[in-house]
Order: C-alpha cells, then sequence, then structure tokens
C-alpha cells in the first residue's frame, strides 16, 4: 500500500510539472488546462486495459497535481479546481469510465491540491461540486448521484486534512446558494453516518 502511495504522490507531481509547461504562458490558461488534464487522464486510463474502478485512483492525482501548480499558472486556485475537475469527468466519460467514481475521485482530488496550495477549502468545495454538476448534465448523469458523489469526495478529503478543513468544507455547500440544498444536506448526513 505504501508502495501505491508514493507512486500516486510522484504521478501527481510529474502532472503537476506537465500541466504547468503545458499550460504556462497560453492565451487562455483554464482552456488550455482542461485540455491538458482531460489529455493526461485519456492519456492515463488508454494505458489501462480494463478502465476499473481501480484506475481511476490516478484521477484523484491529475486533478489534484493540477489544482496545486494554480499559482505558477497565474491562475485562481478556484477556477483551476473547477475546470481540472470538469475536464477529467469528461475525459474518464471519454475513455468509457465510470462517471460517478469519477467524479468522486476528481472531486477529491481537486480538495487535495487546493490544500497543497494554501487556498480557501470551502470556495473550492462549492466551485467543484458546480463543475460536477455542469459536466454530468453534458455526460447524462442525474443531479441526484452527481451531487452524492461530489460531495463524498470533498468531505473525504478535507476530512483527510483535519476536522477545521472537513468543518470549513461542510458549512461552505450547506451555506452555497448555487448549490441544492437538500442533495446537499443528505449528501453529507450520508458521508458522517457512514463515518460515524
Amino acid at each position: 500500500m505504501k508502495g501505491v502511495i508514493i507512486l500516486l504522490s510522484k504521478l501527481a507531481e510529474e502532472v503537476k510539472n506537465t500541466v504547468v509547461t503545458t499550460v504556462k504562458g497560453a492565451d487562455d490558461v483554464l482552456d488550455a488546462l482542461r485540455g491538458a488534464v482531460k489529455g493526461q487522464v485519456v492519456g492515463l486510463l488508454r494505458d489501462v486495459t480494463d478502465v476499473a474502478t481501480e484506475s481511476l485512483d490516478s484521477v484523484v492525482e491529475v486533478v489534484g497535481g493540477a489544482v496545486a501548480g494554480a499559482g505558477e499558472l497565474g491562475a485562481s486556485v478556484v477556477s483551476v479546481a473547477k475546470n481540472a475537475v470538469v475536464a477529467a469527468v469528461s475525459g474518464v466519460s471519454e475513455a468509457g469510465g465510470n462517471v460517478l467514481t469519477a467524479i468522486s475521485k476528481a472531486t477529491h482530488g481537486a480538495i487535495v491540491g487546493a490544500g497543497d496550495a494554501g487556498a480557501d477549502l470551502g470556495e473550492v468545495a462549492v466551485s467543484v461540486v458546480e463543475g460536477a454538476m455542469e459536466v454530468a448534465q453534458k455526460v447524462g448523469v442525474g443531479t441526484t448521484d452527481v451531487v452524492r458523489e461530489s460531495v463524498v469526495g470533498v468531505v473525504h478529503a478535507a476530512d483527510e486534512i483535519g476536522s477545521e478543513a472537513g468543518s470549513v468544507v461542510r458549512k461552505a455547500l450547506l451555506s452555497a446558494v448555487a448549490l441544492p440544498h437538500d442533495l446537499i444536506e443528505a449528501a453529507i448526513k450520508g458521508v458522517d453516518e457512514k463515518k460515524g
């Protein structure tokens, strides 16, 4: 298990460097970022003969690496996180992978990367859930499932960072006007019941 974690951390650093190199200096940083992240995800998944849930673990690292590199790109972490989630989920959909699992993994990675970048985790959490909802409509996944999986991803990642981060993310999600409050509340309750 430790070897897998080291390998994934190495992947996140490689992705960060690749994305920063590819995107730096682009006229439209966010458009270039989406292309770079989607390309990374599709490339990694094409290397896997079966796009199983385990292979989607790399989505956490791709998104996390891209978000952690936001400062070097001169873009806001919130914008990079949302765009990285959209691109990663689009890439998984294109590769024939499980979109709901991809949403959970991508949103998780966004919070991890935002934590590494020292960003406001509440703002990032709201932004990536919004992004997941946007991309899910394009790939034909229902809102209830998308909200549940994206909330699971962001809350688990925030809890891994620490109890204060978990609290900040929960409060931000519950108070976000742009998100469906009833679905957010149910998803957080589900996460907390499984945790307890």
